[in-house]
C-alpha cells in the first residue's frame, strides 16, 4: 500500500512531480461549495430561484466524483453546503460526514448577504445551521458566504453567524472584486471582534502578491483560466513557497463539462463560468500530487498561532 505522501504525489500518474512538496509541508484547506451549476451568481440573470426544482440536477453525481478522488488520494475535506442542495440529498451529505469529511455551511439560497435583509440573513442561517446537523447528527461550526458577500457592507452578518453558534468563517477575500472583497484585509487566518462584541475566526481566500498587487490564488474560476504551472506557482507564492497553509476551493460544477450550456447568458458571464470545465478533474488531479491538503479546521489549527485581532469598524476602514 502506499503511504499517504506518495499516494498524494504519484496518484495515478506513475510519474513522481518534480513540484511535489515533502511531508512537512503546510497542510493547506482542500474546501469544497456544494452547490449546483443553476446557484452561481453568474446565472442568475438568466436563471431565477423558481425554476431551480424543474432544473435537472447534476450535484449529486458531481460530488460523488469529487468524494473518490478524495479517497483514493487520503485527501479530507470541508464540504460548504448549500441548504437547498441538503433538503434534496440527504443522503448525499450524510455519505461525506460519514467518510470522515469536515461539513460546514454555505446558507441556504445562495443569494449575495448584501442584498439580503438582516432578517432574511439569520433566518436562511439558522435554517440551514440546523438542516445540516439534523442529517449529520454533528455541530457545524463553519460558514460560507455565497460569493464571498461578506464585504464591507455586511459584516452586521458576523454577528449573526456568531449569535448562531458559527465559530469561524471563509468569505472575506482580500482583493478588489465587482462583486466581493475587502482589499489590503489580512491575507494569513485571524480573528475578528464583531460590533457586538462576539469573537470569530478567519480563514480568508488566498492571493498571491506580485509586485505589489493581490494576485487571486483560492481556486474556481482562477484555478481554471489559469493554466495550471502559473496558479501552482501563485499558490506558492501565497504559501511563502512552502512555509504557511492556504485555502483552497472549488465547486462541483466545475468538473463537469456536460452540464448544460446557457448561450443566453452574457458573455462574461459564459466565460466565467464554462471556461476550462473539461481541464479542471485533471487539474485538481495534479494540485492533490503538488500540495498536502485537510480539512479548514485541520489546516487552520495547523497554522501557527497569530494574535491578529482585529475590530470590524477597522474591517470598515481597511476596505
Amino acid at each position: 500500500m502506499l503511504s499517504p505522501e506518495r499516494s498524494r504525489s504519484e496518484g495515478n500518474n506513475p510519474e513522481h512531480s518534480v513540484y511535489a512538496e515533502r511531508a512537512e509541508s503546510p497542510l493547506h484547506a482542500m474546501s469544497i461549495d456544494v452547490e449546483d451549476y443553476f446557484h452561481v451568481a453568474a446565472l442568475s440573470g438568466v436563471i431565477s430561484p423558481d425554476q431551480w426544482d424543474s432544473l435537472p440536477s447534476r450535484v449529486e453525481q458531481n460530488t460523488e466524483r469529487l468524494l473518490s478522488l478524495f479517497d483514493r488520494h487520503g485527501v479530507k475535506a470541508t464540504f460548504f453546503v448549500l441548504g437547498w442542495v441538503a433538503e434534496r440529498f440527504p443522503d448525499l451529505i450524510r455519505k461525506l460526514s460519514d467518510h470522515g469529511h469536515e461539513i460546514a455551511s454555505h446558507g441556504y439560497s445562495h443569494q449575495l448577504i448584501y442584498n439580503q435583509s438582516p432578517e432574511v440573513f439569520r433566518e436562511e442561517t439558522l435554517r440551514s445551521k440546523g438542516i445540516l446537523e439534523d442529517i449529520t447528527g454533528n455541530a457545524v461550526d463553519g460558514y460560507r458566504a455565497a460569493s464571498y458577500s461578506i464585504t464591507r457592507q455586511s459584516l452586521w452578518a458576523l454577528d449573526i453567524l456568531s449569535e448562531a453558534g458559527f465559530t469561524w468563517d471563509s468569505s472575506i477575500f482580500p482583493i478588489r472584486h465587482d462583486r466581493y472583497g475587502i482589499p489590503d484585509s489580512p491575507r494569513a487566518p485571524y480573528s475578528i471582534e464583531t460590533a457586538n462584541g462576539n469573537i470569530i475566526r478567519e480563514f480568508p481566500l488566498t492571493t498571491a502578491q506580485i509586485m505589489g498587487l493581490s494576485i487571486p490564488a483560492a481556486g474556481g474560476g482562477y484555478f481554471r483560466q489559469f493554466p495550471y504551472p502559473v496558479f501552482r506557482y501563485l499558490f506558492r507564492n501565497a504559501s511563502g513557497f512552502g512555509e504557511r497553509p492556504q485555502m483552497f476551493y472549488l465547486h462541483p460544477w466545475e468538473i463537469d463539462p456536460d452540464q448544460p450550456r446557457y448561450s443566453n447568458a452574457s458573455w462574461f458571464s459564459r466565460f466565467r463560468h464554462y471556461t476550462n470545465l473539461d481541464l479542471c478533474y485533471g487539474r485538481l488531479e495534479r494540485l492533490l500530487r503538488d500540495f498536502r491538503f485537510g480539512t479548514v479546521t485541520q489546516s487552520y489549527n495547523a497554522y501557527e498561532p497569530d494574535k491578529t485581532l482585529l475590530r470590524s469598524n477597522e474591517m470598515i476602514r481597511v476596505a
